[in-house]
């Protein structure tokens, strides 16, 4: 914050959602990236934001996981205001022990899967249990055979990452995040550096984790997933949310002009899924059945 003593006009009570935000701002030198975000997500809601590059969905999350320290406002995760201890009514930042025990609560999956390549995909995902909250090896071995499990790769957890796909380290990255047993699930465009035939077994795995009560706030160009699996759709342009609303409303019937223009240059790309998968197994299967394809389907379509 620019005043550390700034006076604090809200706070936290134990029937907010899990993540309450208000007016939150924040700018990277002169370049004001957000210009006072106001959202609420409730547990086991699925929040979806969409909108151009730069419009400031990432710098939001970063700021939520306390990644980005914001400039003004206030972030709730579950009742507990991020990245600073109100006292009296005044705010201290917290120093970075503090604020790496809120960190972990929260779990993140980005673009690149940051996976450590010197490390198989089970020792990947027992690192931060063991690190961060001190789990004894058996325990967090057990977790993660379970979380490999989860998410279709208890056959590879021996395997490095430059032996799995694309789409196989994103899962063992979603894997990772959630050996941490987080309240809040961010995930950050985690599609977009796939091939497209391997965007489907991601998207199912999140969709499984929707199902199952996961809170998620997802960055996404996924209009299948936005439409299918979330609960709200924000549209945001230019550091402000400009509409917002349950996922047919907005997607199809978007009232602003700023909406309509970014709704209309997505479909006109090709989308890498028409339909998010309803399980893993069923991604999976579309998979073989492209790879499966002759040669000749692909040269029709470059022509």
């Amino acid at each position: 914050m620019s005043d550390p003593a700034e006076k604090s006009h809200e706070v936290a009570n134990p029937e907010m959602p899990l993540v309450h935000a208000v007016n939150v701002m924040k700018s990277f030198h002169d370049n004001q990236v957000l210009k006072g975000i106001d959202m609420d997500v409730h547990k086991g809601q699925v929040i979806c934001l969409l909108g151009p590059s730069g419009s400031g969905k990432t710098t939001f999350l970063r700021c939520i996981n306390q990644l980005e320290t914001i400039d003004g406002g206030r972030i709730w995760v579950d009742g507990e205001l991020m990245g600073y201890k109100d006292r009296d009514g005044t705010l201290y930042r917290l120093d970075n022990k503090a604020i790496a025990a809120q960190r972990r609560e929260i779990g993140m999956v980005f673009q690149r899967f940051n996976l450590f390549p010197h490390k198989t995909t089970l020792e990947n995902i027992m690192e931060a249990p063991m690190q961060v909250k001190g789990e004894k090896k058996a325990q967090a071995r057990e977790r993660a055979n379970a979380l490999l499990a989860r998410v279709g790769l208890l056959d590879k957890p021996y395997a490095y990452p430059s032996q799995l796909s694309g789409g196989q380290q994103q899962r063992v990255a979603i894997a990772r995040a959630m050996a941490m047993s987080p309240k809040l699930m961010l995930f950050d465009e985690p599609t977009s550096a796939l091939d497209p035939e391997l965007v489907g077994e991601v998207l199912a795995v999140m969709r499984e984790l929707a199902k199952e009560g996961t809170t998620m706030i997802v960055v996404t160009h996924e209009m299948s997933f936005a439409r299918e699996v979330a609960d709200r759709v924000v549209f945001m342009d230019g550091g402000v949310v400009v509409e917002q609303g349950d996922p047919k409303s907005v997607i199809d019937n978007p009232q602003h002009p700023r909406t309509k223009s970014f709704l209309h240059r997505i479909e006109a790309k090709p989308q890498a899924v028409e339909h998010v998968p309803e399980s893993l197994e069923e991604a999976i299967l579309a998979e073989q059945r492209l790879q499966e394809l002759p040669e000749e389907h692909y040269l029709q379509g470059d022509e």
